[in-house]
């Protein structure tokens, strides 16, 4: 009787524990989305309210997204570090060990801000060296002047986001990220076309719109950090810190890694559209719409990933390394589901989704060939994402830069111009081989980042029984 009771009572519990942790990650992960789907969205509305003007508005806008994203991202990903390390104090239930830390990681921010701006403003040879065209690189530079003008306020506001998220809430920065959009439609009309006294700057206002609300959401998000109830313990805004170089170098032995490694997959996409560039407008075409889509869909296990930093280190800093290994489990488990079905969706309607986009037959024809790509793609993405995020919660990074470098550098892209532009391995592909370089590059990605993650969960459950 006992027995019989044990057995039935096992699976009941494991069962009740992995609604929890579905629930708990779930609630996280929802804000996180909504506020990254608001920042993608803000992106959209900048091109088409240039493309309206212009279509030399439009390819400025588009130019120098190609500079400044890369830039923003690789800033951005160093200050990722600050979000395990809150986590963990956060669990350890050690609120006051929040604050000076997270000090120390808004002086850092600061100075990526200003270097970040910097690049920025001295990007013109850039242009010259792509070999814009001469008409393009005024606006597309006084475009860049503008996001320029809003980095620091973001890399601030990205610590103080990290800071929110790591303690477990990540509200604020779905707020804060829905009222930006909103705030950007109407910046970018007066900066666009020039009211309430200020010129029309046509394509150029995009930047300067971005950057007032870049500075507009750090404000928010300052407010709500030093006033509401639920930061008072940590304290960020409690006194004045100088730097502190001892910590924001272990900040950085962190976070550059990660810099690193996001910069390093967002970029390969922008060396596969230079090399399909060479195909023809057609397949240009057909291969925006593709990689539109697939990024609209990568939110979602992005935002996954954050969150299941954000429960790994959190079990971890309440010595529970058990937990931190389930939790990121359940985070696989719930990319792995979401991309059965984002997958499906994209096959099955791969030729309505680029009707979407445009109505010519040839970029029909290539783009939904794409998307068939991007689907089969999902899977390996999501476990690759997925596992990035649990390891940032076990600070592992410096290896899985590597590992990532390896996985797109060192065989994604390779592989990709193998099967695409040459006869090496048979007849040139063309976009579809550079599409199967990107299949083949995050499948390795994904499988050495998991026996990276199993290893480093191992290790910590040792540590802990030791």
């Amino acid at each position: 009787m006992t027995a019989a009771a044990t057995d039935i009572t096992a699976p009941q519990t494991r069962a009740a524990r992995v609604r929890l942790e579905l629930r708990t990650l779930l609630a996280l992960a929802g804000p996180i989305i909504i506020a990254q789907l608001a920042h993608t969205a803000m992106g959209f509305v900048d091109a088409v309210m240039a493309g309206r003007v212009g279509p030399r508005d439009l390819a400025a806008v588009a130019l120098g997204n190609s500079i400044w994203v890369p830039v923003f991202l690789l800033m951005t990903g160093i200050l990722l570090a600050t979000t395990p390390k809150v986590a963990q104090r956060h669990g350890a239930g050690t609120p006051g060990e929040i604050g000076p830390l997270v000090r120390q990681a808004l002086w850092l921010a600061l100075a990526a801000g200003l270097g970040a701006s910097l690049l920025l403003f001295n990007a013109e040879p850039v242009l010259h060296l792509m070999k814009v065209d001469p008409d393009l690189i005024g606006p597309c530079m006084g475009y860049l002047h503008g996001i320029g003008t809003g980095l620091p306020s973001v890399a601030l506001y990205h610590v103080l986001r990290c800071c929110s998220d790591g303690m477990g809430r990540t509200r604020p920065s779905m707020v804060l990220g829905l009222c930006g959009l909103a705030l950007n439609i109407p910046l970018n009309y007066v900066f666009i076309y020039g009211h309430l006294g200020v010129p029309a700057m046509g394509g150029v206002g995009c930047g300067w719109a971005t950057a007032s609300v870049m500075w507009m959401m750090l404000l928010g998000m300052a407010a709500w950090v030093r006033w509401a109830p639920a930061y008072r313990d940590a304290a960020v805004f409690g006194h004045f810190q100088w730097p502190q170089w001892g910590v924001i170098k272990r900040l950085l032995g962190i976070g550059l890694p990660i810099g690193i490694a996001v910069f390093a997959e967002s970029s390969i996409f922008a060396v596969i559209a230079l090399l399909i560039g060479s195909l023809g407008s057609t397949v240009v075409a057909g291969h925006q719409i593709a990689l539109s889509i697939s990024s609209m869909v990568f939110m979602i296990p992005f935002s996954l990933g954050m969150a299941v930093t954000i429960r790994v280190g959190q079990a971890l800093g309440r010595d529970l390394p058990r937990e931190a290994r389930f939790a990121a489990g359940i985070g696989m488990a719930t990319a792995l589901a979401y991309a059965c079905f984002s997958a499906t969706l994209m096959f099955l309607g791969r030729e309505y989704i680029a009707r979407i986009y445009t109505a010519d037959p040839a970029v029909l024809h290539i783009a939904a060939m794409l998307i068939v790509y991007a689907a089969l793609f999902q899977f390996s993405d999501a476990i690759q994402v997925t596992a990035a995020g649990a390891l940032r919660g076990y600070q592992d990074t410096r290896v899985t830069m590597l590992l990532t470098l390896f996985a797109y550098w060192g065989i994604g892209l390779p592989v990709g111009y193998l099967l695409g532009l040459t006869d090496w391995l048979g007849a040139p592909a063309g976009p579809s081989g550079l599409w199967q370089g990107l299949i083949v590059g995050l499948t390795c990605a994904a499988a050495m980042l998991l026996v990276r993650l199993v290893r480093s969960a191992r290790q910590r459950i040792r540590l802990g029984a030791a």
